[in-house]
């Protein structure tokens, strides 16, 4: 999730260091201990740590593209430069015919210098490489599907711009992952809240025991890239339901009552696997998929 390229950003950071010296942590509406986590759950945390485990994007990078040659997925690199600064996305080719429109989903692996970058954002690759498997076992029946993860997220969206702006093909969806590391809400930005993913959301999120929050409100990440150019799309966070009135608040210069967790966590040395939920992250990975499904199945 970047911070540092909004017009905001210098007093967002005075904020963030004011709150954490003054706020403590809302502990009347902490969450329950974590439930474990199944197979998928495990799975989901075991890519986390691989891409963790790593400091910088080559070996980061690196971790991701072991996966994906584990799972039989063709993959190809794309270099790119901007504001002097070299970078490398990574494309992979999930399912489905040439002839479908195409569904890309996608998340930035970069991290800042601070922490191990868990929740931001091996976190949202590790959803996007979990529903690469399941779209490659079970493809859509309607759109192909590949999955982007991208570069220099934290230095301006500088990937996603690149993959927009250098020719990378227009997807008739995006769907953006960024933070997706606990939570019971699932909090996606769409421009349109009557979209049939977003209905979609809300049906496979009430059905799951999860709250979903959506609407157009979002801290800024790779999704604005294709917004910007016009290109339909949307993203994925995964926090607690509390946090999300205090994010939106310090995103617009506003000190909130009680520092949000997620803003305690990421760009800190509290980014590590000490913080995230595997099993309430593969709910939430079950809801999106199912969601992804029924608007897939109404695109017919």
């Amino acid at each position: 999730m970047s911070l540092s390229r909004r017009p905001f950003a210098i007093l967002l950071l005075a904020l963030l260091l004011s709150a954490c010296a003054s706020h403590a942590p809302d502990s009347a509406t902490a969450p329950p201990p974590a439930a474990a986590p199944t197979a998928a759950g495990s799975a989901w945390l075991d890519d986390v740590a691989a891409i963790a485990a790593n400091r910088g994007s080559d070996a980061r990078r690196g971790a991701i593209l072991s996966r994906l040659d584990a799972a039989g997925l063709a993959s190809a690199e794309t270099a790119f430069t901007a504001r002097d600064l070299a970078g490398m996305n990574l494309l992979a080719t999930v399912s489905g015919g040439s002839g479908q429109p195409l569904l890309l989903l996608g998340a930035h692996y970069d991290q800042v210098d601070v922490g191990s970058g868990v929740t931001d954002n091996a976190s949202g690759s590790a959803v996007v490489l979990s529903l690469a498997r399941r779209l490659q076992q079970d493809p859509l029946q309607h759109h192909r599907v590949a999955v982007a993860f991208w570069d220099l997220e934290e230095k301006g969206l500088l990937g996603a711009n690149a993959y927009v702006a250098e020719g990378g093909e227009r997807p008739a969806l995006y769907v953006n992952f960024d933070v997706f590391g606990w939570g019971d809400t699932v909090w996606m930005m769409s421009p349109d809240s009557g979209h049939p993913l977003a209905t979609a959301t809300r049906r496979a999120a009430d059905t799951l025991g999860l709250h979903a929050s959506i609407g157009e409100r979002y801290p800024p990440t790779d999704h604005l890239a294709f917004l910007k150019a016009g290109w339909p799309a949307v993203s994925y966070s995964l926090v607690g339901k509390h946090e999300i009135p205090s994010i939106l608040e310090m995103f617009t210069g506003k000190t909130p009552r009680a520092m949000p967790k997620v803003m305690q966590v990421i760009h800190s040395e509290r980014d590590t696997l000490a913080e995230v939920d595997p099993a309430a992250v593969e709910t939430a990975i079950d809801a999106i998929e199912a969601a992804l499904r029924e608007w897939d199945a109404g695109a017919g």
